[in-house]
C-alpha cells in the first residue's frame, strides 16, 4: 500500500482521505481544523504540524483545497511541501482552482524535478462518503497508471482528460455548464408557475428534447459538429420564440436574465447573416465573436 500524505480536510476532503484508510493506505494528514485532523487520525491517520512534515518520506501527496493561493502555500511556502519532498513522489491536486493557477504550480514544480498532476474530482459530497467520485485526471499517461490504484479508492471512475492541465480544465467547462443551466432552469420553471403550467408536465416534454438531453448530444452532433448547418430548425424562427417567452414573461413580471442574454446572440447571428441558418451556428457565432476560427460561413 502507499505512504500519502492528504492536505486539506474539508467537506470533500475528510471522506476522500477516510476511504484512503478504508482501502489500507498509510495516510498522513494536515488541515488548519486541529479537531477534523484529530478525527480523522481516529481513523487510522497520522497527524502532521505543517504540510512539510505531511509530506516527508510519503510517495504522493494530495492537496483538496479551497483555491490556488491556498494551493501554492501548501506546496511553495515557509512550511511547504516542496522543502520535504521526496524523489519521485508525485503532487496530486484534487482541488477546483484556475486552471492558469494550476499550469503555473506544475512548471514552477518541474524546475524543481517534481512531479505534479490535477485530478479535480466531479459528482458530490455525498459521493465522497461512499468513495463513487468521478475523477478527471489531468496527467501523463504514466502518471494516471501510477495513481490509478488510490485514485479508485476515492471515486468509482476515472477520466483521462488528455494530459496534463485538461483535467481542471474539463472541470471548469462542467462546473461552467451546469451551473449556468441551473440558473436557466429556474428562469423556466418560474415562468411555468407564472404561466400556471404545472412543472411535471414541462419537465415530461424537456426529457425527450435538448432542453435536458442537452444540445451537445443531440442538435449539435447531427448538425454543426459535422459542418452541416442546413436549416432542421432555423435561427429566425428560434429568435422568434425566444422572444415570444421573453415577451410573455415581461407581461407576467417574471425575469429571464438568462433568456434575455441568449436572444442577444441570437440577434447578433441574425445581423450577420445566419438567420437562415440551422440554431446549431448559435456555436459558430459565438466563435466569432470570441476571435475563434469558424468552420462554416
Amino acid at each position: 500500500m502507499s505512504s500519502i500524505a492528504f492536505i486539506g480536510l474539508g467537506q470533500m476532503g475528510k471522506p476522500m482521505a477516510s476511504n484512503l484508510i478504508k482501502k489500507g493506505h498509510a495516510l498522513t494528514v494536515y488541515d488548519v481544523n486541529k479537531i477534523t485532523m484529530s478525527e480523522v487520525q481516529s481513523l487510522g491517520s497520522k497527524s502532521s504540524t505543517s504540510p512539510k512534515e505531511a509530506a516527508k518520506g510519503c510517495e504522493f501527496i494530495i492537496t483538496m483545497l479551497p483555491n490556488g493561493k491556498l494551493v501554492e502555500e501548501v506546496i511553495f511556502g515557509q512550511d511547504g511541501v516542496i522543502h520535504s519532498i521526496g524523489k519521485g513522489s508525485l503532487i496530486i491536486d484534487m482541488s477546483t482552482i484556475h486552471p492558469l493557477e494550476s499550469d503555473n504550480l506544475r512548471n514552477r514544480l518541474e524546475k524543481h524535478n517534481v512531479e505534479f498532476m490535477d485530478a479535480p474530482v466531479g459528482r458530490t459530497s455525498d459521493n465522497a462518503i461512499t468513495g463513487t467520485l468521478l475523477i478527471l485526471a489531468g496527467g501523463t499517461k504514466t502518471q494516471i497508471n501510477r495513481t490509478s490504484p488510490i485514485l479508485l479508492c476515492m471515486g468509482s471512475e476515472i477520466v483521462d482528460a488528455g494530459g496534463p492541465g485538461r483535467g481542471i480544465r474539463v472541470k471548469l467547462i462542467n462546473n461552467f455548464m451546469s451551473i449556468s443551466l441551473n440558473a436557466l432552469s429556474a428562469e423556466a420553471a418560474a415562468l411555468c408557475e407564472a404561466l400556471e403550467l404545472p412543472l411535471d408536465i414541462a419537465i415530461e416534454v424537456m426529457k425527450g428534447t435538448p432542453a435536458i438531453k442537452s444540445h451537445f448530444t443531440t442538435t449539435w452532433v447531427n448538425k454543426v459538429l459535422k459542418n452541416d448547418l442546413t436549416p432542421a430548425f432555423m435561427i429566425d424562427l428560434a429568435h422568434k420564440d425566444l422572444s415570444i417567452a421573453l415577451d410573455v414573461a415581461n407581461q407576467l413580471h417574471v425575469p429571464l436574465s438568462m433568456g434575455a442574454a441568449a436572444r442577444e446572440i441570437y440577434s447578433q447571428a441574425r445581423a450577420v447573416g445566419k438567420g437562415q441558418l440551422d440554431w446549431t451556428a448559435i456555436l459558430e457565432q459565438t466563435r466569432s465573436n470570441s476571435g475563434l476560427k469558424n468552420n462554416n460561413p
